[in-house]
């Protein structure tokens, strides 16, 4: 079993797999909504804007969180990836339907709004189911 390498910042201990899942999230997260923008732009409603840009950035985001955050290139796990990011998208889903429901911003803004919360819960599930 490998050792977690940690690092002190302002007096707490954050994990480096979650800093490089930050940083990789970044970058991937910009890819996902920037995809999400284009097809509700295009006209297309949110859940298929979210399941399309979902879709399309799985493979981006197994490869990209794999090797740089997890240093795992076993493509094997693409299924437990895949089986992580259905539910990644039925919580963001949820996410977006309730902020809906209960404000009176758009697609744009909950998409983005649900963003955080999502970004937690797949490194919670990358971590611990997928890469582990």
């Amino acid at each position: 079993m490998s050792e977690i390498r940690t690092m002190k910042l302002f007096s707490y201990t954050i994990d480096r797999t979650f800093i490089r899942f930050v940083l990789i999230g970044l970058l991937n997260t910009a890819f996902g909504v920037g995809l999400y923008c284009l097809f509700v732009y295009l006209g297309m409603p949110y859940r298929s804007a979210v399941l399309l840009s979902t879709v399309l950035g799985v493979l981006f985001n197994f490869k990209t969180i794999g090797t740089f955050v997890f240093k795992n290139t076993n493509n094997r796990l693409i299924f437990r990836f895949i089986l992580a990011y259905v539910i990644i998208y039925f919580i963001n889903i949820g996410l977006i339907r309730l902020l809906l429901e209960l404000t009176d911003i758009n697609e744009y803004i909950a998409g983005i709004i649900a963003t955080p919360i999502v970004a937690i819960a797949s490194f919670v599930l990358q971590k611990h189911f997928v890469f582990n």
